[in-house]
């Protein structure tokens, strides 16, 4: 979820769940608001979600659902009580948990979501580390995130400090993921990106574009395969 507004509030020395669970209505209308960008986000995940209606996926870092909801995911972690318990409502097998210790065994999964998430973990690595072993041979880690190589990336970096979502974020470029997950062992990466221009401007769909450097939002497809 791009926040279109770099709102000027200043916030209080809250972590992260606080800081969603407290602005959960903000959050909530930021999507019915800006569905434009939203639906142009979905559309670029979707290009590389591995198909098949028997393959079982997770979303790490669920929110209130939206994204796992539209992507037609039924189960995920999210630690964040209040948004966890929307997520439930929308029909989500909604777990307390963090990307750094998933309550899965290993290699139960063909893929696993981490939508803007990734901003908000302590433990890029980890996290990676984590989504590797409950992956299956030949199972796909889907991120999607703000690129702060890009230039309205950039914009968000500078204004963090003031936005009621983003204050505690960490951005990172396309190249830093990437290398995230080469250590831990993914191999064979796909890119989709979409928001060009302003994201604040966008009041129409999308459709994305392979590769990186000029949408706000990539998504970086990563296998699990044998070297």
């Amino acid at each position: 979820m791009i926040e279109i507004s770099l709102r000027t509030q200043k916030i209080d020395k809250m972590n992260t769940k606080e800081i969603f669970d407290s602005h959960l209505v903000d959050y909530e209308q930021w999507f019915d608001k800006h569905s434009s960008v939203f639906l142009s986000e979905i559309e670029a995940v979707r290009e590389l979600i591995p198909e098949g209606d028997t393959l079982r996926g997770i979303e790490v870092g669920l929110g209130t659902g939206r994204y796992a909801q539209a992507l037609k995911l039924k189960e995920g972690v999210e630690p964040a009580a209040k948004m966890r318990s929307l997520a439930l409502a929308r029909g989500i097998d909604a777990i307390d948990a963090v990307a750094e210790n998933l309550p899965y065994g290993d290699m139960k999964f063909d893929f696993v979501l981490m939508i803007f998430s990734i901003a908000y973990f302590n433990d890029l690595h980890l996290a990676f580390k984590e989504a590797f072993r409950v992956l299956k041979r030949n199972g796909s880690l889907l991120v999607g995130f703000i690129d702060n190589a890009s230039k309205s990336g950039k914009i968000y970096e500078a204004g963090k400090d003031g936005s009621i979502f983003y204050s505690h974020a960490k951005f990172y470029t396309v190249n830093k993921v990437v290398e995230e997950l080469y250590a831990v062992g993914f191999r064979h990466f796909e890119f989709r990106q979409t928001l060009f221009g302003n994201p604040s401007e966008i009041n129409a769909v999308q459709f994305p574009k392979n590769g990186h450097g000029e949408g706000c939002f990539v998504v970086v497809k990563a296998s699990k395969k044998n070297n």
